[in-house]
């Protein structure tokens, strides 16, 4: 018996998420200033019912990234690993290969560049500081190349390999800290010594040089993706790997090289985290920074020049939201929730630029479709 009758019967989904028409320019910057309007007042009524007044918190989280040149130095800090993540995952989301483990990538720049700052520190520094900026290279670069190998050779599924291998790198860490790398001179507190000053990055303005380094890399991210035959072809294998075999491209290799490539980036800002900020390799060494670049790179739409104004304005909120919790004494819960609530917005605005609701049509006569 045919089945033609009872799918004539079946009703069609209430709502369907359709791919939305090209949007011009105007409409795309009045939607996102709207979802901005929106989450400032979605967060004032939030702190309305905290009994907060959210023009004095609004005005603190801007003036407080300001105030003084050690808060300036803060916030830039804090806009250095993010960026130079977010540059590194770029790479791979060109590619359409979705890598979920910049943070293990980042973790493992950092144990690689450290071995040299522990163990190497009597170098001479000019020697000592690009040694353990190509360890984190290396460190990362195997971690991202790990999964590519896997995805190529068995087409394992990147998102889940990516993802697992960052708590390795965690725990790794972790290994590390309470073994061969323990501090002797900390018996009763698990922890990696602090390096010596020969092994941490200078400074330019107050600020560790990491600051430059991301910089660099903006500049040669854009190049590469933009005028390089590697960047080239990276733009293809994303659209259609089957029309990148097609036009000779060897697309196993260029999988393996961008993903070394991604893992490396992203293992420089463990590097310049471990070595410029933080002074030693601890646990928090990535601290969450491969998760939050994933949303940056798509704000930016994996443009490195939009990359390095979204991550500065998520640097600022950030640091501005410390502020607030030291200013009015804000529970860091709460900070976390109002800049969840601004992401959220921000987020909903770049899916109606590329997305639709539809909704199920009526039949003439009031019969549903």
């Amino acid at each position: 018996m045919s089945d033609t009758p009872l799918r004539m019967n079946q009703k069609e989904p209430l709502v369907r998420i359709s791919k939305q028409a090209e949007l011009s320019d105007k409409k795309r910057m009045l939607l996102r200033l709207g979802s901005l309007l929106l989450a400032l007042v979605a967060g004032g009524l939030f702190l309305l019912i905290l009994g907060y007044n959210p023009l004095q918190i609004y005005a603190t989280m801007v003036t407080g990234c300001f105030r003084s040149a050690m808060a300036i130095q803060a916030t830039v800090k804090i806009i250095i690993p993010l960026l130079i993540t977010s540059l590194g995952v770029t790479l791979a989301f060109k590619m359409r290969f979705w890598n979920i483990g910049a943070e293990g990538q980042v973790i493992m720049g950092a144990i690689f560049a450290s071995y040299f700052a522990l163990f190497c520190n009597t170098w001479p520094h000019w020697v000592l500081v690009p040694v353990m900026l190509i360890a984190g290279m290396v460190g990362g670069g195997i971690w991202g190349a790990i999964p590519a190998f896997f995805k190529v050779k068995f087409g394992t599924n990147e998102t889940l390999f990516t993802l697992m291998l960052n708590y390795i790198a965690l725990y790794l860490i972790i290994l590390l800290r309470d073994g061969p790398w323990a501090d002797p001179a900390s018996p009763g507190f698990p922890k990696i010594a602090r390096f010596v000053k020969n092994a941490q990055l200078d400074k330019v303005f107050g600020v560790h040089i990491g600051w430059i380094i991301a910089l660099v890399l903006v500049v040669a991210v854009f190049i590469y993706l933009r005028y390089t035959k590697q960047g080239y072809e990276i733009s293809v294998v994303g659209e259609s790997q089957a029309t990148a075999a097609y036009a000779g491209m060897k697309v196993q290799k260029i999988v393996l090289r961008t993903m070394v490539l991604s893992g490396a980036v992203a293992g420089i800002a463990g590097m310049v985290q471990a070595t410029g900020s933080d002074m030693t390799l601890a646990e928090g060494v990535a601290n969450g920074v491969g998760f939050t670049a994933i949303i940056v790179a798509w704000l930016a739409q994996l443009n490195p020049l939009g990359i390095l104004l979204v991550s500065s304005l998520f640097g600022l909120m950030e640091k501005g939201s410390s502020v607030v919790e030291s200013t009015f004494k804000l529970s860091a819960d709460s900070s976390d929730v109002l800049q969840g609530i601004i992401l959220f917005f921000v987020l909903a605005a770049e899916f109606f630029i590329r997305y639709r609701f539809t909704f199920r049509k009526q039949r003439k006569g009031g019969n549903e479709a």
